[in-house]
């Protein structure tokens, strides 16, 4: 009885904690669309970081209102939901290219300035704690000729800046492409209807919205049941890194599983803001296996674009090798990075508060 009382999303309340939370975040939509307007997506420094601001708050409220549907689609107009989630996905994916290539060259460059600047490659080699979750030896296994590799980090660091400078100038370019097209008014123009009215099921007062939210944990935890945690409880995992050094151009079949993870912890998360609002416990087990899973993402797409650049042809050797050794620095940091959600999951089972 004390749990029912403490949950107040339980009984006829449920459609209407639904409606307020989903008129909320597509207020702040609305809001941060205006905020992008009056800055006119500006690149220059003046109205930059305003530009980004209000780019941000608007994938925060799609992931949200995308989430929010998908969670607790039963208590909501069917057609109307399934129509409208993928145009969400679609807009937070697109807003989102600009920020992710920006955030990878500042990631890869720092690796590049940290490897070649050490006097004994890898420095963090001595100091497991530097890079937690990677066993004191796993680095320095790599080789380690830092003449070779500073020759080719500086050559290696113009080619990643020009390749993915290039492709976030293109993002940008697509990003405001989408902002100005009829595929995007449709979608503002439906989060504006939503702002004031939510099409719930006539059902959706009678019914709670824990048993959604608990189904969304459970997927969850089953998600997280399929991946190799005793293996990411050790801190190197020689498998991934023979995966993450080969040739083979396609993902690396170890990455997709965490980034599902990755995904549910994210709707898990929503489902715990739309039932108890401003006033949901904060679960620290949730936020540090979040940003390890953050982490995680980072460094894959990271050591992917270093794959890739690797294979520019007739590179330099010594620009290629620099490029290899940054490869392989990402997949560690994506194994110190399970290695952190292992830690922080198998603490305590993450619960619904």
């Amino acid at each position: 009885m004390a749990q029912q009382h403490l949950d107040p999303t339980a009984g006829p309340v449920a459609g209407d904690t639904l409606a307020a939370y989903l008129q909320a975040q597509a207020t702040e939509f609305l809001r941060a669309l205006r905020q992008h307007r009056e800055t006119g997506g500006a690149t220059a420094t003046n109205g930059a970081e305003e530009a980004v601001d209000a780019a941000r708050a608007l994938r925060r409220s799609a992931r949200r209102i995308s989430g929010t549907l998908h969670t607790f689609r039963p208590l909501l107009d069917e057609s109307w939901s399934e129509g409208m989630r993928p145009e969400l996905a679609w807009l937070s994916g697109t807003l989102a290219r600009e920020h992710a290539y920006g955030a990878r060259l500042e990631r890869l460059l720092a690796a590049l300035h940290r490897l070649s600047g050490s006097s004994a490659f890898p420095a963090q080699a001595s100091d497991p704690d530097s890079h937690p979750g990677t066993h004191p030896g796993a680095r320095a296994q790599l080789p380690s000729e830092k003449g070779t590799l500073t020759v080719g980090a500086a050559k290696a660091g113009a080619l990643l800046e020009r390749q993915l400078t290039l492709a976030r100038t293109r993002a940008h370019s697509a990003a405001l492409q989408a902002l100005g097209s009829s595929r995007f008014h449709a979608v503002a123009d439906n989060v504006a209807v939503l702002a004031s009215e939510v099409p719930l099921t006539a059902s959706a007062s009678a019914t709670g919205l824990k048993p959604l939210a608990a189904a969304a944990e459970e997927r969850l935890r089953d998600a997280v049941s399929g991946l190799p945690l005793i293996t990411a409880g050790h801190p190197y995992n020689a498998e991934a890194l023979v995966h993450g050094l080969s040739a083979d151009t396609a993902p690396q079949p170890q990455d997709s599983p965490w980034h599902q993870v990755r995904l549910l912890l994210r709707l898990h998360r929503y489902a715990c803001e739309v039932r108890f609002g401003d006033e949901a416990p904060v679960d620290v087990r949730l936020l540090t296996a979040g940003q390890a899973l953050d982490r995680h993402r980072d460094a894959a797409e990271a050591a992917a674009a270093a794959a890739s650049a690797a294979r520019t042809p007739r590179i330099a050797p010594a620009t290629a090798y620099a490029l290899g050794v940054l490869h392989a620095d990402q997949r560690h940091e994506v194994e110190a990075a399970r290695f952190a959600f292992q830690r922080a999951w198998m603490r305590e089972t993450v619960g619904t508060p």
